[in-house]
């Protein structure tokens, strides 16, 4: 692990670093506050993950529980590979779902482990996930339907989607928009039924993600409210 560790020292920019810390707002008062960058390369990231694809999962814990983001990156994209041999391992996922406190590191991994994990399964966890004060739980809860989407099965992506349409969270309404949109990409009827019946009562970035690939006419159709 201490190899580990000098190895993606090693790998760090200071000026990159100061620009990740931007780009993921964390100063104070902003959704990643306290988050710390030390400018990793994301190439550099999955080679490392390739390299120490078989650490322990007490390694993988300790990774995890950084106070560095790319720590903690790193070892969502080793427990994606590691997940791929051992299914059970969503468990850990959920057991230590705290950790996965930024946006990318909801994306990067919550449709690879826990929406994959859960397409035969019961998913009251993704409601209990939906209802949760914590901003990447929410996420989490959405961002893990677009496993459900790819296979053709709309249902909860739409059900969890009703229930943060309330949400005031800008990043709950760009993943929303995002997953409907995917949706629409497989089934538009479905997509546009949904639309028509909460279109008015989104929040704007919510409703512009989720009609991002509709022609001009049809946007602007939705944007004025003349559906």
């Amino acid at each position: 692990m201490e190899t580990l560790k000098r190895k993606l020292n090693k790998l760090s920019n200071e000026k990159r670093a100061q620009n990740l810390q931007r780009f993921f707002k964390t100063g104070k008062g902003e959704y990643g506050e306290g988050d710390i960058f030390i400018g990793l390369k994301t190439i550099n990231q999955k080679q490392l993950a390739k390299e120490y694809k078989d650490i322990s999962l007490r390694e993988l814990e300790q990774l995890l529980k950084s106070r560095i983001h790319e720590q903690r990156s790193l070892a969502l994209e080793i427990l994606k590979k590691q997940y791929k041999r051992n299914k059970e391992l969503a468990v850990f996922y959920l057991k230590n779902i705290k950790y996965v406190n930024n946006w990318d590191l909801v994306d990067m991994s919550a449709p690879h482990i826990l929406g994959d994990w859960l397409l035969d399964k019961d998913r009251s966890v993704l409601y209990e996930l939906a209802g949760s004060e914590n901003l990447w739980k929410r996420r989490i809860s959405i961002v893990s339907c677009f496993t459900f989407i790819r296979q053709n099965d709309f249902k909860d992506a739409l059900k969890i989607s009703k229930i943060l349409l309330k949400d005031k969270h800008d990043l709950i309404h760009k993943a929303v928009g995002w997953m409907l949109r995917e949706v629409g990409k497989r089934d538009l009827k479905t997509e546009e039924k949904f639309l028509k019946k909460y279109y008015s009562n989104m929040p704007r970035t919510m409703l512009r993600y989720a009609i991002e690939k509709f022609n001009e006419k049809k946007r602007q159709a939705y944007l004025k409210g003349k559906i």
